[in-house]
């Protein structure tokens, strides 16, 4: 085995300019690769985040609320009968929407509301850099990501605005929320919330049900199904995985990234079959040779393989290295790039499983060597 590494090796570097437009080929086509799943992992991320970051055992919401952010509404009568419910401790409500944000200077732009009883902690803003929470109770008080500073107009902690001609201000300043619509979110008060909305006092777009501790969740969820009407009650995971849906294939998203992806695998394999083919042609003479001497068929396939993992690994190395950097830029954009341990370990096995299946079409031109081509050098 170690003579089979040490002629791949030397097959594989003996034409640098070859070896380095295949390692090209795999950086290329691996670094696409994970930037599209990637992309698809952080989209799928954000469009989720604020399901992710509710306290919540039970949804309850209109029925056919396809994600997060369709703003059906419920009667708030709805919410007396599920506390009426066993099992049932808690119903906060939230209300969501989107509205219109104009600064001093007379600029706007659109934000998306939500708003949450901060009295019950339904849906209040993480990642607080600065102000307290517990500030959003007192009038006009809003929460808004320093990222989305420059869209808003403002400067940080203490800014005035408002918000459907209403005045705001600046409370709390959180980092790292962010939004995949790009629309700013803006965190306040349940009731200030219908006001900057135009919900009315006895709607709401979701309750966010607590149970007792010990109940039995699908109980609870079965009870308040049969006591309320036109909704219904999802787990987070269940709601997780609408949105997710609808976001990635109900809008084509998903396809998008998944056409990328694909792409990407493709470019890469032809490159590399094409240098691999051509490095096997131009040593075809140096099989022959092998095989004369008494070389088997399985022992050069060995080196073409070995070849092909060489060019793998260092291929994924420096495409790890590329994609680290990637993720790192993008880490303060508007859709981050995420690369999980179980992402990199799949990039790992497709570079290896493309470069293998790449030097099959060598191997197919080495099995149609006659040994006697040597003694005719």
């Amino acid at each position: 085995m170690p003579l089979v590494f040490t002629l791949a090796f030397r097959n594989l570097f003996h034409d640098r300019l070859r070896f380095i437009a295949t390692v090209i080929g795999i950086v290329f086509s691996i670094v696409l690769v994970t930037v599209q799943m990637g992309l698809y992992l952080g989209f799928g991320q954000m469009v989720t985040t604020m399901i992710d970051h509710a306290s919540a055992d039970l949804w309850i919401m209109q029925k056919g609320t396809k994600c997060f952010e369709d703003p059906s509404l419920l009667d708030t009568r709805q919410r007396s009968r599920a506390l009426a419910v066993p099992g049932t401790v808690e119903a906060v409500p939230v209300v969501i929407g989107f509205s219109d944000w104009r600064t001093p200077g007379g600029s706007s732009t659109p934000v998306f509301v939500v708003g949450t009883d901060l009295r019950s902690g339904g849906l209040e803003p993480w990642n607080v850099v600065d102000g307290r929470v517990e500030s959003l109770s007192t009038p006009n008080a809003v929460a808004v990501d320093r990222s989305y500073f420059d869209r808003l107009g403002i400067t940080g902690l203490g800014a005035r605005a408002e918000i459907r001609q209403q005045s705001v201000r600046v409370s709390v300043v959180t980092d790292g929320i962010r939004s995949f619509t790009t629309t700013p979110y803006v965190f306040m008060d349940v009731d200030r919330a219908r006001a900057h909305t135009g919900t009315p006092s006895s709607k709401a777009t979701y309750f966010l049900v607590r149970v007792a501790a010990g109940a039995d969740v699908q109980k609870v969820r079965r009870d308040l199904l049969n006591s309320l009407t036109d909704v219904e009650v999802l787990t987070p995971g269940e709601f997780r995985e609408r949105s997710r849906q609808f976001w990635l294939f109900g809008t084509g998203a998903g396809a998008a990234l998944f056409a990328g992806a694909l792409l990407g695998i493709i470019v890469g394999t032809v490159i590399v079959a094409q240098t691999l083919y051509s490095s096997t042609k131009d040593h075809l003479n140096e099989f022959a040779t092998l095989r004369a001497i008494g070389s088997s068929r399985r022992y050069i396939y060995n080196v073409i393989i070995c070849q092909a993992l060489l060019s793998a690994v260092i291929g994924f190395g420096l495409a790890y290295l590329v994609s680290l950097l990637v993720v790192y830029l993008s880490s303060a954009g508007a859709l981050p790039i995420v690369v999980t341990p179980a992402l990199s370990v799949g990039l790992f096995a497709l570079t290896v499983v493309m470069c293998v299946v790449s030097a099959i079409a060598a191997i197919m031109k080495v099995t149609r060597i006659d040994p006697a081509v040597v003694f005719t050098r």
